[in-house]
């Protein structure tokens, strides 16, 4: 296998494979906490940090445990056991430290252990084979790419309500709209533009 150069993984990580408007993964969170900013960045900012977080302890226990034990059939598995407690790590941080942080995000803070962006992350990482480095530039990446997406989907649908939109494409309707033309604008730039 080519080795791809930390650059590359980077650029990927935020424009040409973005979890949300490309690979369409992550889409809970982002139809429902990015009605204000706040509360997508406080998310994106959560996300992140378990996204590298579960690279981390995922890398090791894949690494070190489950292919020398010739387990590697157990890494689903094991990569939910250890995002799932990661979710709860911070989500008993941000209760104790940000609680009104913690209210805003309401039910979309446990889900990001459902969250498939952050599973993802994870499974990609063990598919590409990727390095402990490799695996910890492409979390962080997705991350920033996750986080740049949310901040502008909300700052899309803020400005939204000051305009008269019609009553049967207010809610759901026009956050899939937007989301459409965030994909359109991504997918069609950087097929151009090649990194």
């Amino acid at each position: 296998m080519v080795e791809e150069s930390l650059f590359a993984i980077f650029m990927d990580g935020i424009f040409i494979k973005n979890f949300l408007i490309i690979q369409f993964l992550g889409l809970c969170s982002f139809v429902g906490v990015t009605k204000d900013t706040k509360s997508a960045a406080g998310m994106s900012g959560a996300v992140i940090f378990v996204m590298i977080l579960a690279a981390t302890v995922s890398y090791i226990l894949y690494t070190y445990i489950l292919v020398p034990l010739d387990l590697q059939f157990l890494r689903l598995i094991s990569f939910i056991v250890v995002i799932a407690a990661l979710v709860q790590l911070v989500e008993f941080v941000v209760r104790k430290n940000v609680p009104a942080l913690y209210r805003s995000l309401g039910i979309y803070l446990p889900l990001i252990t459902t969250n498939c962006a952050v599973l993802g992350v994870v499974l990609l990482n063990v598919m590409n084979e990727y390095s402990f480095m490799q695996s910890i530039v492409f979390s962080v990446s997705a991350g920033i790419g996750y986080t740049i997406v949310m901040i502008m989907m909300s700052s899309i649908r803020e400005r939204t309500t000051l305009v008269n939109v019609p009553s049967a494409v207010r809610g759901l309707p026009q956050a899939f709209l937007i989301a459409t033309m965030l994909s359109m604008a991504f997918v069609n730039y950087f097929k151009v533009i090649p990194i």
